[in-house]
């Protein structure tokens, strides 16, 4: 089955111009010209990415993220912000409350769609050297992309599930700002690095005690220690 791609955006030419470019790259695109519409498409229809503006009428873009990120139906669907160029407060909120990636107005529709595809392969990626990791409390099934705290399940975004494989991975070895932009995000050239930083203040919230493993090397990235 084709993916389903829902667009959220109170501009009617701009969902026409995108959802004909999904269709033209294999997607099936779905519409939701306001927030409260796309939070019952994404319940109802569990699609697989959410491109959202931000700048929405009545229930706005951030208020949006915060209550898919907060739905266990939908706290895993990767969701990619469209924001305006000058609204940094914007972008840093949106990563904070969920959003896997932004791109800035204006922008062209394929590079959109080449986002999309990256954000998509993100979640689907299935790396099988080493179907389990554990650090401290937490497992990790890569496969099933299923993590558990203390037993509990953890969920997490295809972001942060990835940006926590990755460290686990490389256990003991600084990982650059930069290299984890391009590890995990498919960024060609790096260049916000205070994305890699929000994302990072968000996993280490949701695992609590097992954030102590996750170190920050100051002027340089992140390592993960070892659990003993």
């Amino acid at each position: 089955m084709k993916p389903k791609i829902l667009l959220v955006d109170d501009e009617p030419d701009a969902l026409e111009v995108l959802g004909f470019k999904l269709r033209e790259s294999g997607f099936v695109p779905l519409f939701a010209k306001d927030g409260a519409r796309a939070l019952t498409i994404a319940r109802d229809e569990h699609p697989a990415l959410i491109v959202l503006d931000l700048m929405l009428t009545e229930v706005d873009g951030l208020e949006v993220c915060k209550i898919l990120r907060r739905d266990v139906a939908t706290a895993g669907i990767p969701v990619l912000m469209l924001t305006a160029r000058a609204a940094e407060m914007d972008r840093v909120l949106g990563l904070e409350l969920g959003a896997d990636d932004y791109v800035t107005k204006p922008f062209s529709p394929r590079e959109l769609v080449l986002r999309i595809k990256k954000l998509l392969a993100r979640a689907q990626t299935k790396d099988d050297s080493g179907t389990m990791l554990r650090l401290g409390n937490l497992e990790i099934d890569v496969p099933r992309h299923h993590v558990t705290l203390g037993g509990a399940p953890l969920v997490l975004t295809a972001t942060e599930f990835k940006l926590l494989e990755i460290l686990l991975r490389r256990r003991g070895r600084v990982q650059s700002r930069d290299r984890l932009l391009q590890d995990v995000w498919g960024y060609d050239n790096p260049i916000d690095s205070r994305t890699v930083d929000t994302h990072m203040r968000r996993l280490r919230e949701k695992l609590g005690d097992t954030a102590r493993f996750l170190e920050t090397v100051r002027g340089v990235g992140y390592r993960c220690l070892a659990d003993e």
